[in-house]
This record gives C-alpha cells, sequence and structure tokens, in this order.
C-alpha cells in the first residue's frame, strides 16, 4: 500500500506544473476578456454560440457569471442552457496535463459545444416569447468569476496566487483518486476491476450525469480521473460534464422566486447529460472501440 501513496504522489506532482501554467494563462486571459459585457451580444442571435464557446473555457467563472446574468432576466434560458452545457470546469485542464490523453480533450470540446448550441438554440425557439430585463448595467457584472471572486487584489495575488491555491486545490483532488483507483487495482486487481465495469456503459452516464451536477470543481477532476484510470467510458465521462456546471448551478438556486423554473432547467440539463453520454458510447460501440 506504501507503494500506492508514493505512485499516486509522483503521478500528482508530474502534472502540477502544467496545472498551475494553464490557470496563469487563464487568469490573463479572463482578466481581459470584454465580450461579456456587451449586452447585445448576449442577448442576440448568436447569444448560444457565444455562450457556448465562453463556457468551454477551463474554469467555472463564466458559469457563475452566466448564472448572474440569467437570475437579472438579462440573458435567456437556451443562452444559459448552453454555458452550463458547455462547461467542463477542470476537466480539460486535466486531460492537456495527461499527455497520453491530450487527444481526447479536442473529442470533448466538438461533441459538448454540438450539444451546447443546439440545445441553447432549441430552448431559445422553445422559450421566444420569453421576456428580458431592460434595465441593469452588464458591466456590472466582473468577467473573473471563479470558484471564489477575486475582488481588487494585486497582480501578484490574481495572476500568480491564485492560480497556485487553485493549481495546489485540483492536485489534491488528483491525488485522492489517483490513490483511491490505485487501492482497489492493489486489492482486487486490474484485470478483475475491468471485468467489473464491462458492459456498464449505458448505465455508467446516469451515474456519470449526477456527478457531474455537483457543483463543486472536485466533481469534474474526479470523473476526468476515473476516466484516465479506465474507470469509465469516453461517453460517460462526456456525458457528465454535460452536466457539470460548477458553481452556476449555486447561484442559480439563491433565488428561490423563481425555483420551479431553475429545477425544470437542471432536470432537462441531466437528461441532455444522460442522453448525450449513451449516444458516444453507443456510436462508440458501433465503431468498435
Amino acid at each position: 500500500m506504501w507503494s500506492v501513496l508514493t505512485d499516486s504522489l509522483l503521478d500528482t506532482l508530474k502534472v502540477f506544473p502544467f496545472l498551475l501554467l494553464i490557470y496563469i494563462l487563464i487568469e490573463v486571459l479572463e482578466h481581459r476578456t470584454t465580450l461579456v459585457q456587451n449586452r447585445k451580444i448576449l442577448q442576440g442571435k448568436l447569444a448560444p454560440l457565444i455562450g457556448s464557446a465562453t463556457g468551454i473555457i477551463p474554469q467555472c467563472g463564466f458559469s457563475v457569471m452566466a448564472a448572474k446574468l440569467y437570475d437579472s432576466g438579462l440573458i435567456r434560458t437556451g443562452t444559459i442552457a448552453a454555458v452550463f452545457i458547455a462547461t467542463s470546469d477542470e476537466a480539460l485542464i486535466i486531460m492537456i496535463s495527461n499527455f497520453d490523453f491530450a487527444a481526447w480533450v479536442m473529442p470533448i470540446i466538438l461533441i459538448k459545444l454540438t450539444v451546447a448550441i443546439g440545445v441553447g438554440y432549441l430552448v431559445n425557439f422553445l422559450y421566444s416569447a420569453e421576456k428580458l430585463t431592460e434595465t441593469g448595467l452588464i458591466a456590472d457584472v466582473p468577467a473573473q468569476f471563479c470558484c471564489d471572486e477575486h475582488g481588487e487584489k494585486s497582480d501578484i495575488s490574481v495572476y500568480f496566487v491564485s492560480p497556485l491555491l487553485h493549481s495546489l486545490k485540483i492536485a489534491f483532488y488528483i491525488f485522492i483518486v489517483n490513490f483511491v483507483f490505485g487501492a482497489i487495482f492493489f486489492e482486487v486487481g486490474e484485470d478483475a476491476f475491468a471485468s467489473a465495469m464491462m458492459g456498464g456503459k449505458f448505465i455508467e452516464p446516469l451515474i456519470t450525469a449526477l456527478v457531474g451536477l455537483i457543483p463543486n470543481c472536485a466533481s469534474s477532476a474526479i470523473l476526468t480521473e476515473t476516466f484516465i484510470k479506465g474507470g469509465i467510458c469516453f461517453g460517460s465521462l462526456v456525458g457528465g460534464l454535460c452536466s457539470n456546471a460548477g458553481l452556476g448551478l449555486v447561484v442559480l438556486f439563491k433565488n428561490g422566486k423563481r425555483l420551479k423554473k431553475n429545477i425544470v432547467l437542471v432536470v432537462c440539463l441531466y437528461f441532455v447529460a444522460v442522453a448525450t453520454g449513451l449516444a458516444v458510447n453507443g456510436i462508440m460501440t458501433l465503431l468498435g472501440f
């Protein structure tokens, strides 16, 4: 068991420098973006497309921002649905940090973008009579929301300390998953574990989509690391990531007056995620993967 602990620690240390570098780059991107402050773009015909594109950027920040805008009546239901579906939180960063699995990043992005854009436009079409708030300033909503709001901080704090702390937190999640799976493989053997997972590809999306709804950075990290360790199929990972809206869901439910509508949105998010996971697993099965 000591070897499992040391191997898990070494595997985690290998990806940590890449996590830190990527988070620094993301902070630069988030603090330089002005796209989200343009109301006409966010409320126009291209809104689901733009919302999906911003949601793809690794971080839960844009889902939090979108939830705040939606709560204020500044964006449509289809637009926030697109942002939520496109959001992958920490998943893409972890995949990129593992060179052997970096090739999976583009398929994840393409699938999530396709689903997010399609669902976004469909929902906006079904809710075409939805009214938006005519007052209020989008500029009041900062662009750099994430798992914590930076507020007024120095450049060192924003561009290094915050990414460092975030990287350490995600590295901890990765270490825990590495250790858990290492312990399982140590106790039961990799062959036995793989055999136990066989035949579950059409059940897994039901579970991973629920895990994805957990409003915490840990959910995307757990899903991704579980896939990397061979615990779930690719479609199951995609399904879980389609429902993974990060802390955007927490912000969404702060407004009790829209509780029923928010519950319907989350339920639809779950079923879209399950359907996507099942479809991808089915296609990959037909293709012999």
